[in-house]
């Protein structure tokens, strides 16, 4: 079998092997794809793997001997999927991979938004604890969890997890979902209770016709004064220009946000000029253990395909 994984930097940029996927076949791995040159790179494989490539249905007809498409992601928005189905080809993500590494990010930029230990960093090695006149000294407010109320939006497993560390850190978890469970470690509330109690805000949901914007002006309206706002999500789950506003305003104290609506970022994005953010550029998912989880199951979803058994299959494909 004749496989080719498209864009394997961002999975693999050297400090992970390829040696699994090649022992299933004739393997070629490139770094990035341009537009132009994905159809001649594919050309008579069986088999590819993509991240970000985009596979449309203009692609798929010019490669009739494709067979499987390998998301290197749970996210498959870039490949016309329905066009696949069609055509027989199947389309198979890795979910949940990253549950505990983007968890473990999400409180990282609450921490970080409570005590900007970066910028304090700087501070010191700049010289100014040297100079200062007193033992200590802080540039910003520090914010104890303790006792604080974290409403997150969205409760699949990264939520759930992300929810656990929240209370290891003393905090009250709100919760509002589509699907409200029994748990007695949580309290379930509609969308307006979360923005009404919430101190934090944590967004945890896919981003569908009913999410998109789900951070406006009119929801950010109904949250407390000195909110603080986390987003490891999808960026379009935010109106960028309605939270650099309330940053500006003061209504929305601190956010920190991992993604944002057009990736990577454009010199135009107000969040990029607004007060009080952090922003990463969507990495809470790419430590090295969530990244070797990701390649073993890729690999398995293309083992499983060539067995006839395929798993992790997105497009209804019979």
């Amino acid at each position: 079998m004749k496989i080719v994984v498209l864009d394997g930097y961002t999975e693999n940029p050297g400090d992970l092997s390829w040696e699994a996927m090649a022992g299933e076949g004739d393997l070629t791995v490139y770094d990035r794809t341009p537009l132009s040159e994905i159809v001649g790179r594919i050309g008579d494989a069986e088999a590819i793997f993509v991240n970000k490539t985009p596979i449309s249905r203009d692609i798929l007809e010019k490669c009739p001997n494709l067979k499987f498409i390998g998301v290197l992601a749970t996210g498959f928005n870039v490949i016309d999927v329905e066009a696949a189905r069609e055509k027989g080809v199947y389309v198979c993500n890795v979910p949940s991979y990253g549950t505990d590494a983007v968890a473990q990010f999400a409180m990282a930029l609450l921490l970080e938004v409570c005590h900007h230990v970066g910028a304090h960093d700087q501070s010191v090695r700049k010289g100014n604890w040297t100079q200062n006149p007193d033992w200590c000294y802080w540039e910003y407010p520090l914010i104890e969890l303790k006792g604080k109320c974290l409403g997150i939006i969205g409760y699949g497993k990264i939520g759930k997890r992300t929810a656990q560390l929240a209370q290891a850190f003393g905090m009250h978890v709100l919760v509002y979902t589509r699907h409200p469970g029994k748990e007695e470690t949580v309290s379930f509330v509609t969308l307006d209770e979360l923005l009404k109690q919430a101190d934090v805000i944590s967004l945890h949901c896919p981003l569908t016709g009913e999410t998109e914007g789900i951070v406006c002006e009119e929801t950010i309206g109904k949250m407390k004064d000195g909110v603080i706002l986390i987003n490891t999500s999808r960026g379009p789950l935010i109106c960028e220009e309605d939270l650099a506003s309330a940053l500006r305003s003061g209504k929305v104290a601190g956010a920190a946000v991992d993604v944002v609506s057009v990736e990577p970022v454009r010199e135009e994005n107000p969040l990029l000029h607004a007060p009080n953010i952090i922003m990463t550029p969507h990495i809470a998912w790419a430590s090295k253990e969530a990244r070797q989880r990701l390649m073993d199951t890729a690999v398995e979803n293309l083992i499983q395909f060539k067995n006839g058994t395929p798993q992790n299959v997105v497009n209804g494909v019979k």
